[in-house]
């Protein structure tokens, strides 16, 4: 569950967020001030945090960025609290959580920082022998390589091992590894002593130490620089890290287990990836086979992510009409489960009557596909993100090269609805680049499209 550290009284509005933020399965730990919570984030840690705007947030959030600690952070306020609140935005908060809250917004916050913490929902015969191979391996200690492309549930199956594991009473901490710069991605790691760099005025522990006798997920391990690789290949040999700045190692009592969308095979082999770190990870690996290969659990899951946002939405619980679900198995869905999920969530607002219609499933991501390529073996390859153009060279002579990969970076991120990591495996440029990219469009003016449970500017202060 979400670690969330709510800074401030729970006496008031701030407290019922809280309240909601933990019926939404949320692990909720609260300190009074700024000091307190920094005191909180350099041991324990945390996923979240929700602050009172009334509290000095732009001096915490200076001593985040002082001290390597990359927890993201909402200011929480009424509209009177708009200065203090708009301070805390310019100091680096993530987001702004209007008072009294509301159940919608908080889910999403909760949303972009984990993803839902639901049980695996499967029906097809693939899928029930994979959950089956994982827990199997659960009760055991080894390393286990999850693979699959972007969307297909690789953090869901990993808390499954997690809690079906020997170690479901300690804690299960993930960490993207393509989210974070090298510096900052090594402390958040492994963790730093006072000193260790400008700005670290007291120790802090790490992921590692974080998950003590629980569960380390890396996911998107594929992206971590070879220097990190190294020192991540001692820890999990050793069973030791070696802080920042420290001087001697710290003993961890850690499983590791590690996502990624990439060939680390290929990596290898390129030079990208360390081979004694991709055997050290890769004792035992679980392939995710993408929505298409298993068309059999489309439809529970559809009527799952409808059942969960009509509870979350306050709506009526509506099944969806034959011809919804006629159009769902069609549709190949590139962008895997966490489309499926999104095109649920829209049509659970779009729906009216007693049934979820076709008027209210809205698909993208590529031509649907006919009732006859239904049964799509493990060697079929994706469906094209859009049919070829009848002159594909000639569209883009006489114009400029920098516009052309603008557009070309853009019209993929949206078919692959917003997912960073996925268009940047379409794209065969790395995560980092493309979010360079896109901080680059940014600042150009051109609207990007936003990632999977990111808020519109629109809920931002201004």
């Amino acid at each position: 569950m979400t670690r969330l550290l709510i800074i401030g009284s729970l006496s008031g509005e701030l407290g019922h967020a809280a309240r909601i933020a933990c019926a939404r399965g949320a692990q909720l730990t609260q300190v009074e001030g700024v000091t307190a919570g920094l005191e909180r984030l350099r041991g324990a840690g945390a996923d979240l945090i929700l602050a009172d705007a009334a509290h000095d947030l732009p001096w915490l959030l200076e001593r985040l960025a002082e001290e390597r600690i990359a927890t993201p952070l909402i200011a929480c306020g009424r509209n009177a609290d708009a200065d203090a609140v708009l301070r805390a935005i310019r100091a680096g908060a993530r987001e702004f959580l209007p008072l009294p809250p509301e159940a919608e917004l908080i889910a999403a916050m909760l949303e972009a920082v984990t993803a839902a913490h639901d049980a695996p929902v499967c029906r097809d015969p693939v899928m029930r022998a994979l959950l089956a191979r994982a827990e199997q391996l659960a009760r055991a200690e080894a390393s286990v390589l999850i693979t699959g492309e972007s969307g297909t549930g690789k953090e869901v199956l990993a808390r499954h091992i997690h809690t079906a594991s020997r170690r479901a009473r300690g804690p299960f901490v993930a960490l993207n590894c393509a989210a974070l710069p090298e510096a900052l991605l090594e402390s958040e790691l492994f963790g730093h002593e006072r000193g260790a760099f400008s700005g670290a005025v007291a120790a802090r522990k790490g992921k590692f130490e974080q998950a003590e006798r629980g569960t380390l997920l890396l996911d998107e391990i594929g992206e971590m620089e070879l220097r990190l690789q190294s020192k991540l290949l001692r820890a999990i040999q050793e069973r030791e890290v070696d802080k920042l700045g420290g001087t001697q190692p710290v003993k961890v009592d850690v499983r590791i287990l590690a996502a990624t969308n990439r060939d680390l095979q290929a990596e290898v082999r390129a030079g990208r990836f360390r081979e004694d770190l991709y055997f050290r990870l890769n004792v035992v690996q679980l392939r995710i086979p993408p929505l298409r290969e298993r068309s059999e659990d489309i439809l529970p899951l559809a009527e799952h992510f409808a059942e969960r946002y009509a509870t979350a939405n306050g709506l009526p619980a509506r099944r969806l009409a034959p011809a919804a679900a006629a159009r769902l198995m069609a549709h190949p869905w590139p962008g895997n489960v966490r489309e499926l999920e999104n095109a649920l969530h829209r049509a659970v607002l779009l729906a009216s009557g007693h049934e979820i219609g076709t008027d209210a499933i809205e698909l993208g991501g590529g031509p649907e596909a006919s009732p006859e390529s239904l049964a799509i073996g493990p060697a079929a390859a994706p469906a094209p993100l859009h049919p070829p153009a009848a002159h594909p060279i000639a569209a883009l002579v006489g114009r400029r090269m920098e516009e052309v990969e603008r557009e070309l970076i853009l019209e993929t991120l949206g078919r692959c609805l917003g997912n960073r990591t996925r268009a940047a495996e379409i794209l065969g440029i790395s995560i980092r680049t493309l979010r360079n990219k896109l901080a680059e469009y940014r600042g150009q003016g051109v609207n990007v499209p936003l990632a999977p449970g990111q808020l519109p500017d629109s809920w931002r202060v201004a």
